[in-house]
């Protein structure tokens, strides 16, 4: 059974840093691509970035430069450094593993729970 469980969400000022985590048990981020995920209270989810292990990443254009996604295969965790954060990046962060290993390019599988990022002043 695949179990995502993130945490590292919470209250930063404008210009703060976050680092999200996802522990995975059940998969495996060494074979399998990971994505984050975000929701703002009356939007639809979207996709941040995504990471694959075969070097594919991408990030949305909102978030380039300021978001990236790092690996611990040691500890089978993802991670999602988030630099510079503004009141926009507001929302539930989730993780997403993809169901199919070595894949080029990522596709939405497995969801954790989410954690809540709310920047403001």
């Amino acid at each position: 059974q695949v179990q995502l469980v993130e945490s590292g969400g919470g209250f930063v000022q404008p210009g703060g840093s976050l680092r999200l985590s996802c522990a995975a048990s059940g998969i495996m981020f060494s074979t399998n691509a990971v994505a984050w995920y975000r929701q703002a209270p009356g939007n639809q989810r979207e996709l941040v970035a995504y990471r694959t292990t075969g070097g594919s990443s991408w990030r949305a254009e909102s978030v380039h430069g300021r978001f990236s996604i790092t690996i611990d295969n040691a500890k089978n965790t993802a991670f999602l450094q988030m630099n510079n954060l503004k009141p926009e990046d507001t929302a539930v962060y989730y993780c997403n593993v993809d169901r199919n290993p070595h894949t080029i390019f990522f596709t939405p599988g497995y969801w954790g729970q989410g954690t809540q990022v709310t920047v403001s002043s």
